[in-house]
Formats: structure tokens, sequence, C-alpha cells
């Protein structure tokens, strides 16, 4: 607010409880908790007159969602009759700080998360790259494989829902089918299996669902989304020790609805030598970050060492 509003004849400021009550139905969109508990903002001070001020933190000093924070807080405060201004003193978190919201925010994704066919002591890995062409499904191929031949089973979603080549990779041809299973009224899809060592793996596919792997699927954001909250959904996986999920390339729909649907994965990112998929990279591991996704590792693949002697 610019200016002191006038006090309404009778009223007098409010407490420090009033006032943080009010900051309490503020939220922070992107963490999805609102400011209070997240330790991100605390009353200041309250004068005699009406004037609130608010010691406010931000994650990161140029965060893009100041400018909603701002008007949320002023729109909460300002509808009490007895505050006449509001201002703010920004800051920036520390480290340690940021580290503590971020873990609040991760289990509260948890905490929300919908329920899906994925076993609770499943380790959930995504196979993530920034952009295309880093070998990052024949990276999920192999780990599923190394996975299985040590007894292991392992669930492969293929969540590169127009570029999928898993199938390919596996050499699977057959179809997903679905059928009903007891104890359970809706028909499930089941997916494919496939003997590996001492393990096995459960495959599932778009490149399953198409009658011909060389049809484009000209699917908008949304129809992604929902494919793949489909093959969480209405899959019968059983049970699984690991699900490997290949993601499509970037940083759109399918990561973002995946982050929701399971916060409790890690993502292995892929890359290679070249600094321009390096860079790209980042932006993936930024993603995981804003996501509350833990990065669990990365490998540079079609990397190669030249040791003294000159071979490689």
């Amino acid at each position: 607010m610019t200016g002191n509003k006038p006090q309404t004849v009778g009223a007098t400021p409010p407490s420090v409880a009033e006032v943080t009550l009010r900051l309490k139905a503020v939220m922070d969109p992107e963490l999805g908790d609102n400011i209070v508990d997240l330790g991100m903002a605390a009353v200041d001070s309250i004068s005699a007159d009406g004037v609130v001020a608010i010691a406010m933190k931000l994650t990161i000093k140029g965060c893009p969602l100041r400018v909603q924070i701002k008007k949320d807080i002023e729109s909460r405060l300002e509808s009490h009759p007895g505050v006449t201004k509001v201002t703010i003193d920004w800051g920036e978190m520390t480290a340690e700080e940021r580290t503590a919201v971020m873990t609040r925010a991760r289990w509260n994704a948890r905490e929300q998360a919908p329920d899906t066919q994925i076993p609770l002591n499943t380790r959930i890995l995504a196979i993530a790259s920034g952009k295309g062409g880093v070998g990052k499904s024949s990276v999920t191929v192999n780990l599923a494989a190394a996975l299985a031949s040590v007894g292991h089973t392992v669930g492969v979603l293929d969540a590169d829902i127009w570029g999928f080549s898993i199938p390919r990779m596996l050499g699977i041809s057959d179809r997903l089918e679905a059928r009903r299973i007891d104890g359970i009224e809706k028909p499930r899809m089941i997916p494919n299996e496939r003997v590996v060592g001492k393990g096995l793996l459960k495959v599932v596919s778009t490149g399953m669902l198409v009658e011909d792997e060389s049809t484009a699927l000209m699917w908008r954001g949304l129809m992604l989304t929902k494919a793949v909250e489909q093959f969480l959904n209405d899959v019968h996986w059983g049970e699984l020790d690991y699900l490997l999920i290949d993601m499509p390339p970037g940083t759109g729909d399918v990561q973002m609805g995946l982050a929701r649907m399971l916060p409790r994965t890690d993502l292995i990112i892929v890359t290679t030598p070249s600094v321009s998929a390096q860079k790209v990279a980042i932006r993936a591991a930024d993603m995981a970050r804003r996501s509350f996704l833990r990065v669990a590792g990365v490998i540079e693949n079609m990397s190669a060492f030249t040791c003294e002697h000159g071979e490689s």
C-alpha cells in the first residue's frame, strides 16, 4: 500500500496473533504451504496508529512470486479495520533456512500426493534429460536390465508419450491388454513381462497401444499428463522393487504432473560431454529442485577417456 488509509472509527490495531492468523491465509503457490509455517513471514511491529510491519524472507532474492505474495499480504491485512498501512521488509533466506523450507515442502507434497497403483515400498527412479539425443532411453533400458539380472522385479514406464522407444529397444511387439483382476472391479492393463537373469521386467508404453509405431501422437499437454496418470492408476503393476520412468526430454507437463503424482521419485539426469547438453541438463535439475524431487545422480553418457598412452 502506498499511502495510509484512514482507520475505522472505534477500531483498534490488530494483535500479533490476529495478523499472524491472516498471514497464514497467504500461500506460496510454488511451495504449497502458507508463508508463516514455511518460516517466510513474521510480524515485525504494529504501531498504535495501525501501521503493520512485516518481515518477509524469500527463498531466493529474485523470486518471481514476490509481486503476487505482496498483493496477497496487503489484501489480507488491509481488510482489517484497524490497519492503516502495511510495510514489508524483504530479505533472503539463509542456506539452512532454504533447506528447512524445501524439506517441509517435500513432506507436504508427499502427504498430499494422490494414490496410485505403485506399491509404497517401491524405489522410483525417473531418468531425465534437458534435451533429446543424449541416450536417456538407452540408460533406462540398461539400468532396468542390470537391476533385473540380479534378481529384482523392475517396472519400466515409458513416459515419453510422443517419442516412445522402450518397446523397440526391448524387442517388444505385443500390445497391452486389459483384464479383470480378482478382487478388483475395474479391468486393469497388464504390463508386458520379460524374464531377465534372476529377475523380471514389467514394461508399459504408449508404443504398446498404437497400431503402428510410425503414427504420430498429436496430443496436447493435458492429454499427456492424463496418459501418464492412467499408467500409474490403471495398470496392474503388482509387486515392484524398482520403477524406472523414461521421461520425455525437457521440463514440461509430464515432468510437472509426475512430480505431483509421485513426489517420492528420485531423478537421474543424463547428459553428454557437450556443453550445450550440460547447460540444458542444469534446467532439468532446477525443475527437480523446484518440484521438491531429489537428484540421485548425473550420468555423463557417450563419454570416453584417453589415457596417457593414447588408448581410449
